[in-house]
């Protein structure tokens, strides 16, 4: 941010920067049209800033109250913009970026088997999980996305590269039973996550999730011993589950059960646990996912393209399941759109119940701010504009395709809204100003996809 108050348009206005001897970058107030609280009440104010001094939020008022209060701010005028939390992504693998495009049009176990794994067997490495994560998050950023919630190898690498962005992750401890360029055993696995989230407990703008890749990719001694340390150290779950009919049939073929009766064997249903995908379940799997407290994250569109299934949120919203939306990977998905992956959560969600009225935009949109964080055990840092919580905010320049507004809930959720996302900050740093990332270089992230390309298109 600059030293100077900056109108939307990008002009300077002299008169309204305040005293600027006693601000600092992450100290301003902020203007708009509209602000989307996400608060119990779900606010929307018309013509009020936000007050952040030191990355927290201070107070909502009326922009003239506002200045009125705090003279010596910086103002940032983006009177004409959508003001709303940042978005989390449930559910990424980030590095993945890379193999956005390999492999399309194949079912889940071709792909991953036939393709996915193989490529990272040859190519996985340091430098490609930083390439790779590097290209997601300046697309997230540019999608109004803050929060990531991760699963892929070489952890500490991720971590490293959202700190270089600035951004704030949930670095998922990855666990698998077969041997990979991160780790060769179980005890390698999970030695390895317990030293990265040793080295990350106390950053601020990082948390760790222990993520095993899912019940037929993890045995069962390897699952209880991270039921054990998830409730001794306090750190969440990260799993898929029941992605698709034939990986639920193998499981009980080999068994005698259903993945989610393991689980719930094993005492991983919790509400620690983050069940990704959830396309199979019966009724009494849904009743019981709500009695335990567990965490949905729902990946629609990445579902839809790999023929997986549809997860029945209107049914898991019934049962007092908390919901939460991710992209999944770009290498299936094939974007990081979350705004576009939410809003076609719910036309599914809709259509599948046969019921318009099913999942209305201020209910959608909370799986995406202040769900989403309470699934990450984040809700009392981000997920909403509210006194004492971070700065972590976007802004939404509406442009042709959003107007008229007649509900500014409704045009975030069913209009293409991410495309008009101009400026993001994090813990009251700002990232993206007009559409332009500070604390990421595009022309190398430009230039390492397209080398990556170039070696596993070989």
């Amino acid at each position: 941010m600059t030293s100077e108050a900056t109108s939307s348009s990008g002009s300077t206005d002299p008169a309204r920067t305040g005293n600027l001897s006693n601000c600092n970058a992450n100290s301003f107030i902020l203007e708009a049209g509209w602000v989307i609280t996400m608060d119990a009440h779900m606010r929307v104010l018309r013509e009020y800033s936000l007050v952040v001094i030191d990355g927290r939020i201070v107070a909502c008022a009326p922009w003239l109250d506002a200045m009125t209060q705090y003279p010596d701010l910086i103002v940032v005028d983006r009177r004409s913009g959508i003001l709303m939390p940042g978005l989390v992504n449930a559910h990424t693998h980030l590095a993945m970026n890379l193999l956005r495009g390999f492999a399309d049009d194949k079912p889940l176990k071709t792909w991953l088997e036939q393709h996915v794994w193989p490529t990272e067997a040859a190519y996985l490495s340091p430098a490609y999980v930083r390439d790779g994560t590097a290209l997601a998050l300046a697309e997230c950023l540019l999608c109004g996305v803050t929060t990531v919630n991760d699963m892929y190898f070489f952890p500490d690498v991720t971590a490293a590269t959202v700190l270089s962005a600035g951004m704030r992750a949930t670095v998922g401890l990855i666990v698998l039973d077969i041997p990979t360029a991160w780790a060769g055993s179980v005890d390698e696995y999970i030695s390895r996550g317990l030293s990265v989230h040793d080295t990350l407990r106390d950053e601020p703008l990082i948390t760790t999730a222990f993520a095993p890749h899912a019940p037929y990719t993890v045995s069962r001694e390897p699952l209880e011993r991270i039921a054990t340390l998830s409730a001794e150290l306090d750190v969440p779950v990260h799993m898929h589950v029941h992605e698709t009919a034939e990986e639920v049939q193998s499981f009980e073929r080999e068994h005698g059960m259903r993945p989610i009766a393991r689980l719930d064997e094993i005492g991983l249903l919790n509400s620690s646990l983050l069940a990704v995908h959830l396309t199979q379940l019966t009724d009494a799997e849904i009743v019981r996912l709500g009695e335990a407290g567990v965490n949905a994250i729902h990946c629609p569109e990445s579902n839809l393209k790999l023929a997986s299934g549809v997860s029945p949120i209107a049914d898991l919203i019934a049962a007092g399941v908390n919901i939460a939306v991710g992209t999944d990977g770009a290498a299936s998905n094939n974007d990081l759109d979350l705004l576009g992956e939410l809003r076609t959560a719910s036309f599914l969600a809709k259509v599948f119940s046969d019921n318009a009225a099913t999942l209305p935009a201020a209910q959608a949109l909370r799986m995406v701010t202040i769900d989403a964080a309470k699934a990450l055990g984040l809700a009392e840092h981000i997920g909403s504009l509210e006194v004492g919580k971070a700065a972590d905010c976007i802004i939404i320049e509406p442009g042709l395709g959003m107007l008229p507004i007649y509900d500014v809930l409704a045009q975030v959720i069913y209009t293409q809204s991410s495309q008009y996302v101009t400026d993001v900050w994090v813990a009251g740093k700002q990232l993206l100003q007009h559409r332009q990332l500070l604390t990421m270089d595009t022309d190398k992230i430009r230039h390492s996809a397209q080398t990556w390309a170039a070696k596993i298109s070989k």
